[in-house]
């Protein structure tokens, strides 16, 4: 008995220590996709980035003898429609607003999680849960408005709109992941069709693009590859599997990492910052991010 539970224990350890990691890529991505954008535009980028990926996954599956169709079912495609219209809004949104104020909202995901595991998991949903909702909307009223409310009227206030949708988007990503993941016997098969599944509902906007001809600067194509790999491919691999050992609001929690990277990078390479009340509102969206996970 004693075995089986130092076992899991030592799973569950990996399993929280393969999620930081995966944030820890997943933050770099912000500042990445900010850069990005300044030499081609969110539809193209978008797309490149996904399409990159899933051929890169693809010939991996070849070359390995592991590609298979049965993989490719109902709920592949129901995933990837989630994940491309999530992208699909971070990235237009972020033409409008920055990457540190992204990365915050992106993470209120944690929020929507907790609502969407008590109702399609059954797990517990109490006091601390309630008052995280209410702390973090506070901190996004902080955060986007700086209690200036002419900033309504702005399109940082509209990118930031936006960006907070995409993480509605992931937090029905994250969930049903875990709900799906746990009878898929084969992570690599279901992570590269859910990519494939991504790049379809981005692809109906590439004639929006303004770079369709596909005549690029080096830094598109270096932000493009660097996304794709590091932003995607690796980290996506890394949280499936810690995904199978904690729960999605865990699982989400532990991803804070992604803010704590993006802040520090965005803060030394783009000289983003926070005044004294987006800073307030950026402390408290934290505070209703851990909240989450105290609740037992």
């Amino acid at each position: 008995m004693k075995n089986n539970l130092g076992d899991l224990l030592k799973e569950i350890k990996k399993a929280l220590f393969l999620t930081v990691l995966a944030g820890m890529f997943w933050g770099s991505s912000f500042p990445a996709i900010k850069i990005g954008l300044k030499f081609i535009d969110a539809y193209m980028f978008a797309f490149l980035r996904f399409f990159s990926a899933s051929v890169i996954m693809f010939v991996i599956l070849l070359a390995t003898k592991n590609l298979d169709f049965k993989f490719a079912k109902k709920r592949v495609w129901f995933l990837g429609m989630l994940n491309g219209v999530a992208y699909l809004l971070q990235y237009v949104g972020m033409n409008f607003t920055n990457a540190s104020k992204s990365s915050l909202l992106v993470n209120l995901s944690a929020i929507w999680v907790a609502i969407l595991s008590w109702l399609v998991l059954k797990e517990r949903f109490g006091n601390k849960k309630l008052l995280a909702i209410i702390v973090s909307i506070i901190g996004v009223s902080l955060v986007t408005t700086n209690l200036n409310f002419l900033e309504l009227t702005n399109g940082m206030f509209f990118g930031d709109i936006l960006v907070l949708f995409s993480g509605v988007g992931w937090s029905f990503f994250i969930t049903y992941h875990k709900k799906f993941i746990a009878d898929t016997e084969n992570a690599l098969k279901f992570m590269s069709w859910v990519l494939f599944a991504t790049v379809l509902p981005l692809t109906p906007f590439i004639p929006l693009s303004s770079n369709i001809s596909l005549k690029l600067p080096i830094e598109a194509w270096i932000a493009i590859v660097y996304t794709a790999i590091f932003c995607w491919i690796i980290p996506y691999s890394l949280w499936l599997k810690g995904l199978k050992q904690i729960s999605p609001t865990t699982s989400t929690v532990v991803l804070l990492t992604e803010i704590i990277v993006a802040i520090i990078i965005s803060y030394f390479i783009l000289g983003e910052g926070f005044t004294l009340i987006s800073g307030t509102g950026a402390l408290l969206i934290l505070l209703a991010i851990v909240l989450v996970s105290l609740e037992k």
